[in-house]
């Protein structure tokens, strides 16, 4: 971001009411009061009051739910109480842990509210917390998940077209960061998506989103698409014809993009452990699952998702509704919490 927004409240979305997301926010603000200072909910408050019952501990009274006026009296409300800017003509909660056009709808609404208050400028940043594709879907609402929400949302207000607001998602944790070629599609056509000119988009996209974290150029591990990096072009010519010039084109614009390295070994060579020191600040995968399983592997409870592009902040937890284990109070907040603190570092007000 080009100036400071620290002293400005940063949102979180509810999710999808009936799995964890309200559930894990409420267990933040109860028991990570000063990472969540200055952070409110944009959603419905009774779907916040259910979840803060859920995790309300035996003998002691539930986390108060606060309703604040507007963003800005979230700095105003006291420890371990829960703000919420209740928005308009928001349905409650669904039942736990099943598919809800209902829940579908109230997520995406407060997706789309959050998203709206950033880029005027109301909020800092946003959090969200997990929805759930199918409920979005049977809500109507014609985007996979967050980050095709956010990049429409993005482009309405730039008033440009689609393509011309291009994002890519990052994971991050402690010790890896994978930003992905294409997102949320088929893995035939996440194929079709290693093409030159994604490669080398994805290549600036990342090169610019990591130097305002890093205040240098982020060293970056291209990996390639095919087993072992094609062999030469024995098992695939994707990393000769595409993604080697991709990375010579990134070079020659001052990336420092190295590659293609083998998928199976990229990752480890990256990966920031102690003792080992990682060779790369971030792995570029060519699809979804090649560079998300790396990342969740070391860790889903420390796992930040970050989507890149966007002319705001936004981080998520790395976790899906977990849909299996919603209203038992058993979830863990601790990914949500790392999304948070990573959120506000990106908007200017430090770790």
């Amino acid at each position: 971001m080009q100036k400071n927004l620290s002293a400005l409240p940063m949102a979180i979305t509810q999710g999808d009411s009936a799995g964890i997301g309200p559930e894990i926010i409420a267990l933040a603000f109860r028991d990570h009061p000063a990472q969540m200072r200055g952070c409110f909910v944009a959603g419905d408050a009774a779907t916040l009051r259910r979840a803060a019952q859920v995790v309300q501990r035996p003998g002691q009274p539930a986390l108060p739910v606060a309703l604040i006026a507007q963003p800005q009296d979230a700095w105003q409300v006291p420890e371990r109480c829960l703000p919420v800017l209740q928005l308009p003509d928001l349905p409650g909660p669904a039942p736990w842990g099943q598919i809800s056009a209902q829940a579908g709808a109230a997520a995406a609404a407060s997706v789309r509210w959050a998203a709206r208050a950033a880029l005027a400028g109301e909020i800092a940043a946003l959090v969200t917390a997990p929805l759930h594709k199918e409920a979005l879907h049977a809500a109507g609402v014609d985007y996979p998940g967050h980050t095709e929400l956010l990049q429409a949302e993005a482009a309405r207000h730039a008033g440009v077209p689609l393509e011309q607001m291009p994002v890519r998602m990052m994971l991050a944790n402690e010790e890896l960061r994978t930003v992905l070629v294409s997102i949320h599609v088929g893995l035939r056509q996440a194929l079709e998506a290693v093409t030159f000119d994604n490669v080398l988009q994805t290549l600036h996209i990342t090169d610019a989103a990591l130097q305002a974290v890093l205040g240098r150029r982020p060293r970056i591990a291209v990996a390639g698409l095919n087993p072992h990096a094609g062999e030469g072009g024995l098992f695939g010519r994707e990393e000769i014809d595409t993604i080697a010039p991709a990375i010579a084109a990134a070079r020659c614009a001052g990336v420092d993009a190295h590659g293609p390295y083998a998928p199976d070994t990229v990752f480890m060579r990256a990966r920031n452990a102690a003792g080992h020191p990682g060779e790369f600040d971030v792995v570029l995968a060519m699809y979804h699952d090649q560079g998300l399983i790396p990342v969740k592997y070391l860790g889903v409870e420390q796992g930040v998702n970050v989507t890149l592009g966007l002319p705001l902040v936004r981080t998520s937890p790395d976790h899906g509704t977990a849909f299996d284990i919603a209203g038992q109070g058993v979830a863990s907040a601790s990914s949500l919490v790392q999304a948070t603190v990573m959120a506000r570092h990106l908007s200017g007000g430090g770790a």
